[in-house]
């Protein structure tokens, strides 16, 4: 491994690789990313897949519909010789009472004024979309075509192999077990294959991103949160859209090969880094989903999976400096949506990292709004 570098990239999912590619492609040289297993063995290989511009805040709805677009055109981008598989079958948002419906209708506001083009539908219209949806207390939903899912597998390789070809060094297997500084400033990355002198990190470990600030003596406003998933047989295709119900907390989509992925979220779920699966879920996940889409009770379960979210208070993404420890930045607190956002949040954080124009401001996902309590909170999380 080699013994410098410009820039150390820690985290090989999404993020880390994404950010790497937008270095490369803008000139930057000796670019290293370093993982601790395989690519995209983070949360990223166990995220749900989900593309949606459907959300409640300015913010992450600006990333996601950006980032819609990237995706749209990834594999002629990034010259990927295989597919991504971005299938645009839509986001249908059901919605059970007259709170979450009011909610809706405040999302729709500002995904509207982004030219982001969700509809609000009845329930029967609902029904016109997903045949075997529950109309039973179903007050309304939203549904934007536009929105899909993709094959995170592929996309994070899409970016390795075009980051690769740009110059980007790639260290799987490799550990982080520490970051020095010298007079405030990073000076060097220590690893279990060795050290490499660099002046700019990026932290981009998703739920240990925490894990990496306490190197430099930084406590990151981060937890890990865990969301277990599963997937069933593959059947004839019967669902175009992701189905998503905040009242329900799941999120249930049929994938381009047949097989329906799922997962429903936990109010009660511990803040730390367990991901063994459980039985609990399975009983919880079949509850609600048959409850939301009946026809799918008879479908037989092939595995369960959990991941880690990493959560921040406000559910937005953490974008910014690390507080003493200057050249070093981080980027994580997507809690459970940076696959979507990644695109664009690569964009955004290498524009500012170069002290280049930023497409839109980066202080929005500063550490200075939770002290300064302004938080803007994200309604739309499952």
């Amino acid at each position: 491994m080699q013994k410098s570098a410009n820039v150390v990239i820690i985290g090989g999912g999404i993020i880390g690789c994404s950010v790497a590619y937008e270095l490369a492609i803008r000139g930057v040289k000796d670019v290293v990313v370093i993982e601790k297993n395989y690519l995209s063995s983070g949360a990223t290989g166990r995220c749900g897949a989900g593309v949606r511009q459907q959300w409640g805040t300015e913010t992450n709805a600006i990333l996601a519909r950006d980032s819609v677009k990237r995706f749209e055109g990834m594999n002629e981008e990034l010259e990927y010789d295989k597919d991504i598989e971005f299938k645009q079958g839509g986001y249908l948002m059901v919605s059970y009472t007259s709170e979450e419906w009011n909610q809706y209708k405040k999302n729709v506001a500002v995904q509207h004024s982004l030219g982001i083009p969700t509809k609000m539908i009845t329930p029967q219209e609902a029904l016109e979309i997903v045949p075997h949806l529950n109309l039973k207390g179903l007050i309304g939903a939203t549904f934007c075509q536009s929105d899909g899912h993709a094959n995170p597998f592929h996309v994070v390789d899409a970016y390795y192999k075009a980051a690769k070809r740009l110059g980007v060094k790639f260290e799987t297997y490799t550990t982080v077990t520490g970051i020095t500084r010298d007079k405030g400033k990073v000076t060097s990355v220590q690893t279990t294959r060795g050290d490499i002198n660099t002046s700019l990190v990026i932290n981009a470990c998703g739920y240990a991103a925490g894990t990496i600030c306490k190197m430099v003596d930084f406590d990151l406003p981060l937890y890990p949160q865990r969301h277990q998933a599963l997937v069933t047989e593959p059947v004839e295709p019967c669902q175009g859209p992701m189905v998503i119900s905040l009242h329900y907390r799941l999120y249930c989509q049929q994938t381009p090969h047949g097989s329906f992925i799922m997962g429903v979220g936990d109010p009660n779920e511990p803040k730390d880094f367990n991901i063994n699966s459980s039985w609990e879920f399975l009983e919880d996940v079949a509850r609600q989903a048959t409850t939301v889409l009946p026809l799918l009770k008879n479908l037989r379960v092939v595995r369960q999976w959990s991941g880690l979210y990493d959560m921040s208070p406000d559910a937005n993404p953490i974008l910014d400096k690390v507080p003493g420890a200057e050249g070093m930045w981080v980027a994580a607190g997507f809690s459970g949506h940076g696959f979507m956002v990644a695109p664009q949040t690569a964009v955004l954080l290498v524009q500012k990292i170069l002290e280049q124009e930023c497409f839109m401001p980066i202080e929005r996902f500063s550490l200075n709004r939770f002290s300064g309590g302004n938080l803007v909170l994200e309604s739309a999380v499952v």
